[in-house]
C-alpha cells in the first residue's frame, strides 16, 4: 500500500513552476528519502501533501484520501516539521504538549516527557530564550510524540548537532520498524544514504529518479585511486574502463566503467606503487543527475 501516492502533480507560481507532473508513491513503513537542493521544489511538494497549498493541476493522497479536501482527516495521523520552524516567544514546551494533547484529544504528557529527555530538551524553556536548535528539537518532539502512522519532516536536521541527528536517526528506525512511515526532505546525500530505504531525487521541479537505495548503488561507479612508480604515469594512457577525474603528479583519480577483474588484469601489469578502490560513491552518481561532475576525492 502506498502511504502518499501523487500523479502528475503540478504547481505554478505566477508564471513560474514550483513542481511539474511529480509521480510520487512512498510505501507504507518506509524510509523515504526525498533530495534535491534548495529551490528543487521538495517543499512545494510537502506544502500541497499536508495541504497548505493547492496544486494547480494534479492529484495528491495520504492514506487514500485526497490532500486537499480531506486535509483535516489525513492531519489526524501524521506528523510534519517545516523546514522554517517558528513559534511563539512566551510558548514554552510543556505548553505546546498541552495544546498539542487537546488538539489530538489525548494526554501527551507522559511520552513528551519521555522524548524530551531523548532529545535533551528543557520542556520550561520559553521560545524565545531557545537556540535555533532547541526549537528544532521542540518541533521534533510534537512531530513524533503521538507516533502517527505518517511522519514528514522537512529538512529536519537544520541546526542539530551530529548527536542529537543520531538521536533522531534511532527514533525513526524505529518507528518504520514498528510498520509507520517517514517522508524526510534533505539537501544532503550523505544523511539519506544512511537513513533511508528508497530516495525520490527532484531537479528544478520534476524527478529525476524513484528507487531504491540498493538499485542506486548498483548504478553508482566506484572511485578508484592509483599511485604510479615516480615519472611513469606521464607515460601510460587510461584504459576505456577508467574515466579519469584529476590528475596529480603520480597520483590519478578515476571513476571505474568496467568490471573490477579487468581492472586489477590491466593494473598489474603497471608499475603502480599503490591502489586503492573505494565502495559505489552516490555522491558522484547525484551530482550526474544535475549536470555537474564532482572534480577530487
Amino acid at each position: 500500500m502506498d502511504v502518499i501516492s501523487t500523479h502528475r502533480l503540478t504547481r505554478f507560481y505566477g508564471k513560474r513552476i514550483g513542481i511539474r507532473e511529480v509521480d510520487l508513491h512512498v510505501p507504507e513503513g518506509c524510509l523515504f528519502g526525498f533530495l534535491g537542493p534548495n529551490g528543487a521544489g521538495k517543499t512545494t511538494t510537502i506544502r500541497i501533501l499536508m495541504g497548505f497549498l493547492r496544486a494547480s493541476s494534479g492529484e495528491a493522497r495520504i492514506f487514500g484520501r485526497d490532500c486537499h479536501r480531506e486535509s483535516r482527516r489525513i492531519k489526524e495521523d501524521v506528523g510534519y516539521i517545516p523546514g522554517d520552524l517558528r513559534l511563539y516567544p512566551w510558548l514554552t514546551g510543556h505548553l505546546l504538549l498541552d495544546l498539542a494533547g487537546k488538539i489530538r484529544r489525548r494526554s501527551l504528557e507522559a511520552p513528551g516527557r519521555e522524548l524530551a529527555e531523548e532529545l535533551e530538551l528543557d520542556l520550561d524553556l520559553k521560545a524565545s530564550s531557545m537556540s535555533r536548535g532547541t526549537r528544532q528539537k521542540l518541533g521534533l518532539l510534537l512531530a513524533l510524540v503521538h507516533r502517527p502512522r505518517l511522519v514528514i519532516l522537512d529538512e529536519p536536521t537544520s541546526g542539530l548537532d551530529p548527536l542529537m541527528q543520531k538521536v533522531l536517526a534511532r527514533r525513526l528506525r524505529m518507528l518504520a520498524d514498528a510498520g509507520h512511515t517517514v517522508l524526510f526532505s534533505s539537501h544532503s546525500l550523505a544523511e539519506v544514504e544512511q537513513l533511508c530505504h528508497r530516495v525520490a531525487i527532484v531537479r528544478d521541479g520534476g524527478l529525476v529518479a524513484d528507487e531504491s537505495l540498493e538499485s542506486l548503488r548498483k548504478r553508482a561507479r566506484r572511485r578508484v585511486d592509483l599511485v604510479f612508480d615516480s615519472g611513469a604515469a606521464a607515460s601510460i594512457d587510461p584504459p576505456s574502463l577508467l574515466d579519469v577525474v584529476e590528475r596529480n603528479g603520480t597520483r590519478w583519480t578515476c571513476n571505474l566503467t568496467g568490471e573490477i577483474h579487468e581492472l586489477l588484469s590491466w593494473a598489474a601489469a603497471q608499475p603502480l606503487a599503490d591502489i586503492a578502490i573505494r565502495p559505489p560513491d552516490l555522491e558522484t552518481l547525484f551530482y550526474r543527475y544535475y549536470g555537474e561532475e564532482r572534480s577530487g576525492p
